[in-house]
């Protein structure tokens, strides 16, 4: 967008970033808890944040650098960013940079897109809850169908800029949603100290990692983030939208988390949500509250997958086309209609988004980063030992994050699997756990 009255300011950007990041997994913070204790959990959530903020600011860094270097003006994406780096790098390393590009690529569609697909099966279950309590049997899948309008609208919005009204009132239901679950956790008893884990067993930290690694999922964010800011020089400063929003997003997991598990102890739900009252109109309100926080969030998810998707089809096929806005909204049109059948009519999808989205994530959020800084500083000749020691360290977490993701998805599809007939029964809490990585 070379008009500059159309490019984000510092607050609007910072309102993105925000909403980008904070979704339905602040909700399954307490469950995590739960599976790391109430000391572990939030100094490892500190730890966790501290390096994901890290690998945001080298992936940020990383295409400075290489723009810079090689005298490029267009801004970079983060696949061409990886695939420029791998290409200026050990010569048997270079030939896979396209390969790279791809791998990057398909890493964001897939986790962009299995986002979109659980945004619309958590809102009609929350929505199914609701109706069901009221005496309305509504057909999860026609809940999914009578929201599709509602959904598809927003991401008729070709401008990020067009689009922040939407985040800050998306932004706003959430806060609201956040607050009234903190009243009622605030309230009355809370569970008794022997329930209380301090330290987590072996067993259940790899649930926790799980869920916590993919919480700081808004990689997929900066870069275009960035790319639209008026002045993208505030983007990474010490007090910068990077640090500020991400710092904001890590105290308030942090804070939810602990208020949820104190709360209910052993018997907090995927979705802290779930254990609310469901015979008080307050409760019922704020699942339908939080259900249009994420309803409005849905565009700026599939917003990076059109920054994909959109410049591989305007440039190989529709070059001299004549209409090339109506073709746009056509294949936003197309990629919620897919989103929608794919929540629909594919068994256990959440279950298998959830596993493909753990390695995806993992990857993009930790992996790919320090991959770019460790090649950079390799060709420039100032890989420090330092340099290597943090970068591999991040690799190995990234790894674990994969391992770990991955064991939790293939133990939850397994059961599902196990227990077929009762998995319709049990969806609520499923879902609810599943969309713990965004």
């Amino acid at each position: 967008m070379p008009d500059s009255q159309y490019k984000l300011s510092y607050l609007e950007t910072l309102m993105h970033l925000v909403k980008g990041n904070v979704g339905t997994g602040i909700f399954a913070m307490g469950d995590a808890f739960r599976n790391s204790g109430i000391i572990v959990g939030p100094i490892l959530m500190l730890i966790l944040g501290f390096v994901c903020i890290h690998c945001q600011h080298l992936l940020t860094q990383s295409a400075k650098s290489l723009r810079t270097k090689h005298q490029i003006e267009k801004k970079l994406t983060f696949a061409t960013t990886v695939e420029l780096c791998f290409l200026q790098g050990p010569h048997k390393m270079s030939k896979f940079s396209h390969k790279m590009k791809r791998i990057v690529n398909w890493c964001l569609i897939i986790t962009q897109l299995g986002f979109c697909c659980v945004y619309f099966i958590f809102i009609s279950d929350n929505i199914k809850q609701v109706a069901d309590h009221h005496g309305f049997e509504l057909d999860i899948r026609s809940i999914m169908t009578i929201i599709f309008i509602p959904v598809l609208l927003p991401c008729m919005l070709r401008n990020l800029k067009y689009l922040s009204p939407i985040s800050g009132l998306a932004n706003l239901l959430m806060l609201v949603g956040i607050i009234i679950v903190t009243y009622y956790s605030l309230s009355g008893d809370f569970a008794p100290i022997s329930e209380i884990k301090y330290v987590p067993s072996l067993k259940s930290l790899p649930l926790f990692f799980g869920t916590a690694i993919f919480c700081f999922e808004g990689i997929a964010l900066v870069l275009p983030l960035k790319n639209e800011m008026r002045n993208p020089r505030d983007f990474g400063k010490p007090l910068g939208v990077l640090n500020v929003g991400m710092s904001f997003v890590g105290i308030l997991f942090i804070f939810v988390g602990i208020i949820g598990y104190l709360k209910f102890g052993e018997t907090v739900m995927g979705s802290i949500t779930l254990n609310l009252p469901e015979d008080e109109i307050l409760y019922q309100a704020v699942k339908a509250i939080i259900s249009v926080g994420v309803l409005l969030t849905y565009c700026l998810q599939l917003f990076v997958v059109v920054e994909i998707v959109w410049p591989f089809i305007l440039s190989k096929k529709l070059k001299h086309n004549k209409h090339p806005v109506v073709w746009e909204l056509l294949l936003r049109m197309s990629l919620v209609l897919l989103t929608l059948v794919m929540a629909q009519i594919i068994p256990f999808l959440s279950l298998f988004i959830s596993l493909v989205g753990a390695v995806c994530s993992a990857a993009l959020s930790l992996l790919f980063p320090a991959l770019l800084d460790l090649l950079i500083k390799y060709v420039d000749k100032e890989l420090t030992f330092f340099i290597l020691t943090k970068d591999g360290f991040i690799v190995f977490l990234s790894l674990t994050g994969m391992i770990t993701g991955g064991y939790e998805s293939i133990s939850s599809i397994l059961l599902a699997l196990s227990q077929e007939d009762e998995y319709e029964v049990t969806q609520n809490t499923t879902h609810s756990t599943t969309i713990s990585y965004l």
